[in-house]
């Protein structure tokens, strides 16, 4: 009965469940939870259509991967029946350990614990539910497969995660910088020497894929807004922790504090089953509900930042090149201390710095490999010639600093 279920994507049109296997993969608590998990985090506090979620994103994955497979065996790679059914639950699995609000939040409740870590936790459970059946998708996911090929489907620097995420976010944040040709590239995908090249046909839309995923990093996901609504959700969770270390009583589901109330480091995370029990409980409504509800706690830094972020009264952020000056620093966190009456020891609830930094192109030994008409494989920077495809390697560095706007004005 399961094999007929479509599904209707705004992006792809529909989706079809290939089997009664993957049905019931979708079905489980641990990827419907996904619903609830915003793709984007805070970014729809910028781009008000940027709503979708996790869910969305690994079905469409899944999609594109079904497009992926039939295209190399039409060009007689050989991929087995189990093979493709274990290539579609790892992608589609790929990002289960998710928790609330995506990557805003990670390393967050669970010190140094990555999504990829609970991914990998959360699938060996589902694979004791399934009895044994995910073993193979396992495999694929952790590299451990001696076809290389379908890993790089999975994990990758053209790999099919990003071709959907930058298709998907370009499509719900209206930023027609992000389109890419996922079709065309995929029509291209070959395998050389147990390796994932693209054909040379299909290297314009490569570089085009390259180009895109750097202007979607600094316009959408880096964009000064998102970050400084993501540092103030930090806040508020580095202030809970806080409070509940001194006792106080704070509003949350069971397993959001869970994580509040105890310190817990990856390496403590897999010694107690309980952790990934109440992990994979939460979603972004936890976080929301919580977040909602302290804008009117009686401690004043968390009503604060709660209520400001509730109303979108996020902090004034601005990005430099470098470092901000140690001087501006101190001259704005006086500001704070003199305008909201604050001691110095709560001034980082205030004013705080960051760095981040992207590069659209890695050099490293997952490079996208071109096969060139002769036979002959290049690196799409040696293929390019654009020519400015070499510096998208490169990593850039920003700085941002974030402080209330009532500061701008105000005097120390």
């Amino acid at each position: 009965m399961n094999r007929k279920k479509i599904i209707n994507d705004p992006v792809y049109g529909f989706i079809s469940i290939p089997s009664g296997f993957i049905f019931d993969l979708i079905q489980h608590p641990y990827f419907q939870r996904l619903r609830y998990i915003k793709q984007v985090s805070m970014t729809h506090l910028v781009y008000p259509g940027a709503l979708h979620t996790r869910f969305q994103h690994a079905l469409g994955a899944m999609h594109l991967m079904a497009l992926a497979i039939e295209t190399l065996r039409g060009k007689g790679i050989g991929i087995s029946d189990e093979e493709e059914e274990a290539v579609l639950a790892a992608i589609l699995l790929h990002d289960v350990g998710h928790g609330p609000f995506s990557h805003s939040l990670e390393h967050t409740l669970v010190e140094g614990v990555s999504h990829e870590l609970l991914s990998s936790l959360m699938m060996d459970e589902l694979n004791e539910v399934f009895n044994g059946r995910l073993s193979l998708a396992i495999n694929i996911f952790n590299n451990r497969y001696r076809k290389k090929f379908l890993y790089q489907l999975v994990s990758g620097q053209l790999d099919i995660d990003r071709m959907d995420y930058l298709s998907r976010d370009s499509f719900f944040t209206g930023v027609a910088e992000g389109v890419i040709s996922f079709d065309r590239i995929i029509k291209m995908l070959h395998v050389v020497d147990n390796e994932l090249v693209v054909e040379q046909k299909g290297i314009y839309s490569v570089e085009k894929f390259l180009i895109a995923r750097r202007l979607m990093y600094w316009q959408v996901y880096l964009h000064k807004t998102v970050l400084s609504a993501e540092q103030m959700l930090l806040k508020i969770l580095q202030r809970a922790k806080v409070l509940y270390e001194n006792g106080a009583s704070l509003f949350a589901s069971p397993s959001l504090e869970h994580f509040l109330r105890n310190k817990i480091t990856r390496e403590n995370f897999t010694e107690n089953v309980s952790h990934l029990v109440h992990f994979s409980r939460l979603d972004d409504t936890d976080i929301l509900s919580a977040v909602k509800t302290w804008a009117y706690h009686e401690d004043r830094i968390l009503r604060m930042l709660c209520s400001r972020l509730m109303a979108r009264s996020l902090y004034h952020t601005e990005l430099h090149k470098a470092f901000p000056a140690e001087p501006v620093i101190t001259d704005l966190k006086n500001r704070a201390v003199a305008y909201f009456g604050i001691g110095a020891a709560d001034v980082d609830y205030y004013v705080w710095t960051q760095s981040i930094e992207n590069s659209a192109y890695e050099l490293n030994n997952s490079n996208i490999k071109i096969l060139m008409k002769d036979g002959s494989i290049l690196d799409i920077a040696e293929a390019s010639d654009l020519s400015n495809l070499e510096a998208l390697s490169r990593k850039v560095q920003k700085f941002a600093i974030s402080f209330p706007k009532e500061l701008i004005n105000a005097s120390s």
